[in-house]
């Protein structure tokens, strides 16, 4: 198995990307390898200056890189031969089982859906994220941040393919789904919720527990929490915040710790031909290997297929 790594992407790239990568082999078996899609020279001076030469390390190279600020849609289509769309092209051909990169946030998802595509029958893919449990494991919330605006159609979506993701990688037999809401009842919310709450009400497949609201965020009542790319995002960021206010304030606590980002490493881009991760542009190396990881575990149990299994037409 091979799992491509984008070099080249995130605030601190190349250094950080090469130390991420030297930490996450020294965590997966030897049977995996991890791929460094970028400028080969800058990439392998940087293997020398760090001193790594790991056989479970290899680097492809990728004449361009696309930067933090530029535009999406107008950079993949100038730079065809940057770290990203490279990285795609791998994963599209199956040389690589997954592409992750910390990056260009808004490359990474117009790159999915213009290369490997969202799979047919997903009306809009969506970006998942982890909320930490006081039980210890995490919870899966979608979407994060790709879509802002949502039908209710497509928030049903996102909770089916939450509920695979988290009975597929969390190993969760029967994931609750939970609507996130400003109340418990069944005519509370927005009209996009209470026409959402009618869909998962009569769901045969899903196990939906009902509304939940912003306290039930880091208790076991659902392991799926449903919402707009709006909220979501208001949501991730407000939680990532924790971690950084008790920094602030040397507060020294097990379970906050599992709030920063670099525990963690990445989200998965759900619903399309293929598994991604995009990381955090500040990604530092722990956060790198963490996102290696995560697409390793992501790959292991084919969740893209699976997703495609169920919910593809």
């Amino acid at each position: 198995m091979k799992i491509a790594l984008d070099a080249m992407g995130g605030d601190f790239a190349p250094d950080c990307t090469v130390k991420g990568a030297e930490l996450a082999s020294q965590e997966i078996s030897d049977d995996i390898k991890i791929v460094l899609v970028g400028k080969e020279d800058i990439i392998q001076s940087k293997l020398r200056e760090h001193n790594v030469n790991n056989p479970s390390i290899e680097v492809f190279h990728a004449d361009d890189v696309i930067e933090m600020g530029e535009h999406p849609t107008k950079a993949l289509s100038q730079k065809p031969k940057a770290s990203i769309p490279v990285g795609y092209g791998l994963l599209k051909s199956g040389a690589v089982k997954a592409f992750c990169s910390a990056g260009n946030t808004g490359a990474m998802h117009v790159g999915a859906m213009f290369t490997i595509k969202a799979i047919e029958g997903i009306i809009r893919p969506g970006i998942a994220g982890f909320i930490p449990k006081e039980s210890g494991d995490f919870g899966v919330i979608m979407d994060v941040g790709a879509n802002a605006d949502c039908k209710p159609d497509v928030l049903y979506q996102f909770g089916e393919m939450g509920s695979l993701y988290a009975q597929h990688v969390f190993n969760i037999a029967t994931p609750k789904v939970g609507l996130m809401n400003l109340g418990e009842e069944e005519q509370k919310g927005t009209l996009l919720t209470q026409a959402a709450y009618q869909l998962f009400k009569i769901s045969k497949t899903l196990n939906f527990v009902g509304n939940i609201e912003g306290r039930d965020l880091f208790n076991d009542k659902a392991d799926v929490i449903v919402c707009d790319g709006f909220t979501g995002n208001v949501i991730l960021k407000m939680a990532e915040s924790f971690f950084d206010l008790l920094q602030k304030r040397s507060i020294k606590d097990d379970y906050f710790d599992r709030f920063n980002y670099e525990a963690i490493g990445g989200s998965p881009i759900l619903g399309i031909n293929g598994n991604v991760v995009i990381g955090h542009g500040v990604s530092s190396p722990e956060a790198i290997k963490n996102m290696i990881l995560l697409s390793v575990k992501m790959a292991e149990s084919n969740i893209h297929t699976k997703i495609k299994e169920h919910l593809g037409e």
